[in-house]
Parts: C-alpha cells; sequence; structure tokens
C-alpha cells in the first residue's frame, strides 16, 4: 500500500506504483491522504493512477498538527480493513511521518522512499527534518537515493541489511514525463509553451520555486528583492514564478514582483507544463529539494535559496550551488552565471549524481525479494 499526500510525493511514488502494477503478484493498493488537493490531482492525472482511499484531510489554513491528528484518524481504520503486507512512505512529510506512524501502531511494516536525507538541523527544514528522522526510526525497509543517504543510516545505527541504494525516483519521473512530452504534448503543456514563449521570445528564462516553511516572512521578502533587483538589470531576461496557493507566499510574492514588465507570475503548474518550463529555462532559482534532483538531468544549474540542504550530492558534484537566503548573495550568484558563460557551462555540463532513472525498478525487484 503506498500512501502519500502532496504532490512531490506524488511524483517520485508515482515510478514505484506503475512498476508494481505491473506485477501480476503485487496487488497495489494506493492511498493518498490529499494533504496538498489540487496539486496532489494534478500529478494522479498526469500518471493515471486512481487511489483506492483518498483521506480528503486537506482543510483552509491547516495546521500541522491538525494534518497529523486527521491523517492518523483518517488511516487507521482503512490499514485494520486492508492490512498490506507493506506500507510504502515517500520523503518527509506530514503524511509520511503520521502513516509510519500509524503503520507502527498496527503492526505493518513500512518501507520509506528516499531515506537516509539530512540536514542535523531539526529547524531546517522545518518540519521535514524531523518527520524524515522519525520515520527513519519506524521504518522496517529503508530505500536510499544515495550512498551518502545510506551513510547517514548507518551513523544512526539502523541495521544495513535493511538498507538498499536504489537511485531517486525523481529522475524516473523526470525521464517518463520528458517522453510524454515529446510524444504527445498534452493541452496543458502547449498552452504553457505558448504563454512562455510570449512572454520570453527568444529570451533566456529564469525559473523560481519559493515555498517553504522557514522561508515565510523575511526570507522570502530577501529572496524577491533580490528578483525584483535582477529584474530591473537583466531587461532580457524573463523571470517566471509559478507561486504557492499558500497566502503566506502569495502575499510577499505579489507585494514584491506584481506588474514588473520582465516578471511573470503563474499559478502553479501542473507536472508535465512544469518539466517543460524546467527545461526551458536556463538558471533555476529554488528553495525546493526535488528540483535539485530533477534539474541536473536537464543541464539545468540551481541555485538553492537555504542554509543548508539534505541534497550535499549536488554540491559535491557541482549541480548546484547553496546561495542561502540573503538578498545580495542571491542577486550576485545568479547575476553571474547570466553574464560569465564559462561559469554557466561549468555547473550545466555536471552530471546528475542522484540516479539513472531505474529507481523504481530497483525498489520492485526488491520488495518481491523480501516478500516473495
Amino acid at each position: 500500500m503506498p500512501v502519500f499526500g502532496t504532490r512531490p510525493e506524488a511524483i517520485k511514488m508515482a515510478p514505484i506504483i506503475r512498476e508494481l502494477q505491473k506485477r501480476p503478484r503485487v496487488n497495489t493498493c494506493v492511498c493518498v491522504t490529499s494533504q496538498h488537493k489540487e496539486m496532489l490531482h494534478q500529478v494522479l492525472g498526469a500518471f493515471d493512477i486512481k487511489p483506492t482511499f483518498d483521506l480528503h484531510v486537506m482543510k483552509p489554513r491547516q495546521s500541522l498538527s491538525d494534518v497529523t491528528a486527521r491523517v492518523i484518524t483518517a488511516f487507521e481504520p482503512i490499514l485494520h480493513s486492508e492490512r498490506p503486507d507493506l506500507v510504502l512512505v515517500q520523503g518527509d512529510t506530514t503524511t509520511t511521518m503520521t502513516i509510519a506512524m500509524a503503520a507502527y501502531y498496527g503492526g505493518i511494516p513500512i518501507g520509506h522512499v528516499e531515506a537516509g536525507l539530512r540536514t542535523e538541523d531539526k529547524r531546517s527544514p522545518f518540519p521535514e527534518e524531523v518527520n524524515r528522522r522519525i520515520t527513519s526510526v519506524l521504518a522496517d525497509y529503508h530505500f536510499c537515493p544515495t550512498e551518502l543517504t545510506k551513510q547517514n543510516l548507518l551513523k544512526e545505527n539502523i541495521n544495513p541489511d535493511r538498507i538498499f541504494v536504489t537511485g531517486n525516483t525523481v529522475v524516473d519521473a523526470l525521464f517518463w514525463g520528458l517522453g510524454r512530452i515529446e510524444e504527445e504534448p498534452s493541452l496543458e503543456v502547449i498552452e504553457t509553451k505558448e504563454r512562455i514563449e510570449v512572454a520570453a521570445h527568444d529570451n533566456r528564462v529564469v525559473l523560481i520555486t519559493a515555498h517553504r516553511r522557514e522561508s515565510f516572512g523575511r526570507p522570502l521578502e530577501e529572496m524577491c528583492g533580490a528578483v525584483r533587483d535582477l529584474a530591473e538589470e537583466h531587461g532580457d531576461v524573463v523571470f517566471v514564478y509559478p507561486t504557492h496557493l499558500n497566502p503566506s507566499v502569495r502575499e510577499v510574492v505579489n507585494n514584491y514582483l506584481n506588474g514588473r514588465k520582465n516578471i511573470l507570475l503563474m499559478d502553479p503548474i501542473a507536472y508535465l507544463p512544469f518539466i517543460w518550463l524546467m527545461k526551458r529555462s536556463s538558471i533555476i532559482l529554488t528553495d525546493s529539494g526535488g528540483i535539485q534532483e530533477e534539474a541536473p538531468s536537464l543541464g539545468k544549474p540551481v541555485l538553492v535559496m537555504r542554509e543548508c540542504t539534505e541534497r550535499p550530492e549536488g554540491l559535491i558534484a557541482g549541480t548546484s550551488v547553496l546561495v542561502g537566503r540573503d538578498r545580495q548573495a542571491i542577486y550576485s550568484s545568479v547575476h553571474e552565471l547570466l553574464v560569465n558563460e564559462h561559469k554557466y557551462c561549468s555547473i550545466s555540463s555536471k552530471e546528475n549524481p542522484f540516479g539513472d532513472g531505474k529507481a523504481a525498478q530497483r525498489i520492485t525487484e526488491i520488495i518481491l525479494r523480501l516478500f516473495g
């Protein structure tokens, strides 16, 4: 039973679900919590995944305590009625941690996809660092994206026989999405492409995403201020910002960036159009985690607007740069890549350290071996 609740979880779990569904020996029962709603169901539609159960936990302006309580309460009866051999959770969301807790209470084995990521700072990212630490304690099987994440778990005395290095399934999803766009572009992809090209013509595009809780308030103001400064300095570059629906994000973004001629603010866009937009971009400026893993496969430098990252593999490989959340530091880092072609190429030419597109196949084969 794969269980997930947010758009990033859905993207990374979808390749595993599709792989499991190919195996006649496996009965795959999908449950979603809908911790995110609109954004989650966009991904489900793209991958043609039809959940067996939907907990419908999303409420306006929900707190973390609200989500935690509702997920455990809603999932418990499903767990007791279905009694799966394995509950699969992904990553570090509140859904991940609470579903793992419920499965542990119910005596059901837990597999953790994308296990072992750490910043060693329980407040950053918040609450994800604590969510994934708790999930690691609860999980029985740990599917790590890289050797470094395996080493993190070994330091925490996790049984090495329960740790498997598989690569990250986000790369699987990305390759699948690129194939779909090439073979049969959806109306959403076509509409996004037309809108971007009307704004950009042949000019370069810088893609921005920023939505993490620890970015709310002053840090997000610094980020938006840097984007505004960059747009004023580089009038021939278009800055595209699909803005998260959270009011704490939208209010700041609109206040700083709305109405600027070479800044395009958009509502969140579906997964396949977003892949196209990443591919069209020259630089990606983000506080996201998953984009750090996706963009290197597209040859796009990632500038990470955070003080620390649980994905140091990108920093080590040279595919991403940690620029922090200071306005001038963000400005300087993006400006350098826009004017220094040698610096740009030194990042964009690096190989993706996060996977080769076969992670879901490896995870499925491990599950079959464990439960065969």
